[in-house]
């Protein structure tokens, strides 16, 4: 099969998936004559959830353009805050996130996370429950049944916690789910849940909540002045990129 090379720009932003001796302003890539512009992108190393705009001699095209020698090609990353092409957003999150994923569900955003997820059943449940899978694993996000994805770039749990919401800027709802399972938290009276409740608990606090799901009880502890801030902060963030 016949073998073209094609001159690829990426966006700054998009670099850091390249291989080091890709970084620069162009890369100089060889490729089959049929391939398709998509294909070209991610062998490259750049999963397609994380590009924005194809463009081809200045005209804007598809992943499924096939490139022209001699005819640059431009890729640019997502602009955010990013739509989500469903009706609501909606997270998956992999097995190396779940302190983001807790942090996401104190917020009220609907976050589906188990620790013990292989990438082909990520990818399943993220097509079939219509969510965003969120992954620092680039080969995952190149899954071609992969509906909508993004990568997390960030270490720390609160930089990427700060990164999803400046990305997406889904819909909060403080308080209304249960971090450990996802489940909607309802109002309980104290009597209600005070045979679970230690002595302590029962003398201290007066509101309570209980998870739908796992039955879990919550209250405002001794954390929740830190949790509070959380949740403070990331209602600005979200309010300021919408």
């Amino acid at each position: 099969m016949e073998r073209r090379e094609v001159v690829v720009r990426f966006s700054p932003e998009l670099r850091f998936f390249l291989r080091p001796r890709h970084r620069g302003e162009r890369v100089r890539a060889v490729c089959d004559a049929g391939a398709p512009l998509g294909h070209l992108v991610q062998s490259l190393g750049v999963p397609l959830t994380e590009v924005g705009v194809l463009r081809a001699g200045g005209r804007v095209v598809g992943a499924g353009y096939r490139p022209v020698p001699g005819r640059a090609v431009e890729v640019e990353g997502v602009s955010w805050p990013q739509p989500v092409p469903f009706a609501r957003v909606r997270f998956l999150l992999d097995v190396h996130l779940g302190t983001l994923a807790r942090r996401l569900r104190l917020l009220g955003v609907d976050t589906a996370y188990d620790n013990d997820r292989d990438d082909a059943s990520l990818v399943r449940q993220a097509a079939a429950e219509r969510r965003v899978l969120l992954t620092r694993d680039r080969g995952l996000l190149c899954r071609r049944a992969l509906p909508a994805g993004g990568h997390v770039r960030a270490e720390r749990p609160e930089e990427q916690l700060r990164e999803v919401l400046g990305r997406f800027a889904p819909p909060l709802a403080p308080w209304t789910r249960c971090p450990a399972c996802n489940g909607l938290l309802v109002r309980a009276a104290a009597e209600e849940v005070a045979a679970e409740l230690e002595a302590g608990t029962r003398a201290c606090y007066e509101v309570f909540g209980r998870c739908g799901g796992c039955g879990r009880v919550y209250w405002p502890g001794a954390h929740h002045g830190r949790l509070a801030r959380i949740v403070r902060e990331a209602e600005e963030l979200v309010a300021s990129v919408r």
